[in-house]
């Protein structure tokens, strides 16, 4: 493949979400009142997809929808981000994942997701994709679909020469063969404890956690931090970058927008550490709007906050 042909590939999930606004979350066994609810477009993998589009990318979305009244909500909404849609296929019978997202005064979230269609993502679809010779030279995978179809498309995208980035998220089980067909991973600080059992709390932990990482063989490590920043580790050196300050209002797809930029700027050539620091700006945007794609900011927006800008 021409490496020089720039364009993202998604192989994904693809969800309604539901979210319920409260001023505090429910304890155990406790019920609260809440002061807002929204249904929108969601799944890591379609909120990497619109923000990769988002940054002015050819994208393409590969996985399942179900044939529901929640597909429209999530078709209309990729393709009102311009995000190719002609491999995301239509399961009869089968429903649309759900996502339902419970969100504090502080921004803080807890989610629970409901696969269902995106289990259906296997590695035909897969390579229905690839037999299409689509201009692609980047591709996005997490882990809201089954690992064998992960593990399959990050083989299959290595053999064709892209850049694979992995956002090993929700933090569930793999085979640490995965790494070897990965060329960045991108873990915030509680997927990389899970990932390496070192717990990381500050960014003397993530260097000791990333290279953990780095011994398992993938190339590029970059540890999301909230607050504390990102930690970029190569196996060569560490460098950490200082985080945006804005006010949070609702956390939901502040690490897809971080992702979905990333890849963007990749797929464009851009360095790793110009890469990130894109990709830094624009989860701290995400994080001031309620919401997932709803959320999601544009290039200029991104660009603006980066030169110190006042946003309106």
């Amino acid at each position: 493949m021409d490496k020089k042909v720039s364009g993202v590939v998604v192989i994904g999930s693809m969800t309604a979400d539901v979210t319920a606004i409260a001023n505090t979350l429910p304890r155990g066994g406790e019920t609260v009142l809440g002061e807002g609810l929204t249904l929108v477009s969601g799944g890591k993998g379609s909120n990497q997809a619109a923000m990769a589009s988002r940054m002015g990318m050819n994208t393409w979305m590969v996985g399942c929808v179900g044939t529901d009244a929640f597909q429209s909500i999530v078709l209309d909404s990729l393709r009102d981000h311009g995000v190719n849609t002609d491999f995301v296929d239509k399961l009869d019978n089968e429903k649309t994942g759900v996502a339902h997202i419970r969100v504090d005064r502080n921004g803080n979230n807890d989610i629970v997701i409901v696969p269902m269609a995106n289990n259906r993502t296997n590695p035909e679809r897969v390579d229905r994709f690839f037999d299409s010779n689509p201009n692609v030279n980047t591709m996005l995978l997490q882990l809201e679909i089954p690992v064998p179809t992960v593990m399959y498309a990050a083989k299959e995208a290595k053999k064709r020469g892209l850049t694979v980035i992995f956002d090993p998220a929700p933090a569930a089980p793999f085979p640490d063969e995965l790494y070897k067909y990965v060329d960045i991973v991108t873990p915030n600080e509680t997927e990389t404890t899970v990932l390496t059992g070192i717990e990381v709390t500050d960014v003397a932990t993530a260097k000791t956690a990333a290279q953990v990482l780095l011994d398992k063989g993938v190339k590029l490590v970059i540890i999301t931090l909230a607050e504390k920043g990102v930690l970029i580790a190569d196996g060569k050196s560490f460098h950490h970058l200082s985080s945006f300050d804005v006010e949070v209002v609702d956390s939901t797809a502040a690490g897809d927008a971080f992702t979905g930029t990333l890849g963007a700027c990749v797929s464009q050539g851009k360095t790793i550490e110009e890469s990130v620091q894109y990709a830094m700006a624009a989860g701290a945007l995400t994080v001031t709007k309620s919401g997932a794609q709803t959320s999601l900011p544009n290039k200029e927006e991104i660009t603006l906050l980066m030169k110190g800008g006042c946003l309106n």
